[in-house]
């Protein structure tokens, strides 16, 4: 079976370079096997890497042993939902790209939510 987007559209890839996805599929990707529910794909700001660091998920530093070289602003990156929302209303959540956006999402914030920080899948 075909994931979907938040659109309703069949899930489209979120970033290869760096490889994302709870699965490192390129993809927004989820199963019973995701815990962190790494759904919403997002364009990095520093902004949040700073707020996501502050809150004890550091995603710039290179981690060499799991194939991870940090995050960059503009990187493309599958979030947990529940880290996202709480960026959200932070007032510091970074753009989502809602194509690639797994409809699952949609189970921790709103289409509204989501739309009000969209980008378009080519940004």
């Amino acid at each position: 079976m075909t994931a979907l987007n938040v659109l309703g559209t069949m899930l489209m890839p979120c970033s290869y370079d760096p490889l994302t996805g709870f699965y490192r599929d390129g993809c927004c990707n989820t199963d019973e096997h995701d815990h962190g529910t790494h759904v919403i794909c997002a364009r990095m700001t520093q902004e949040f890497l700073d707020f996501s660091l502050s809150r004890g998920n550091d995603l710039v530093t290179p981690r060499p042993e799991y194939r991870f070289a940090g995050l960059k602003p503009s990187n493309r990156w599958c979030l947990c939902a529940l880290r996202w929302k709480e960026a959200y209303e932070a007032g510091v959540a970074p753009p989502v790209i809602l194509e690639c956006t797994h409809a699952r999402a949609l189970e921790f914030v709103t289409l509204a939510q989501l739309q009000g920080a969209a980008l378009s899948s080519s940004s």
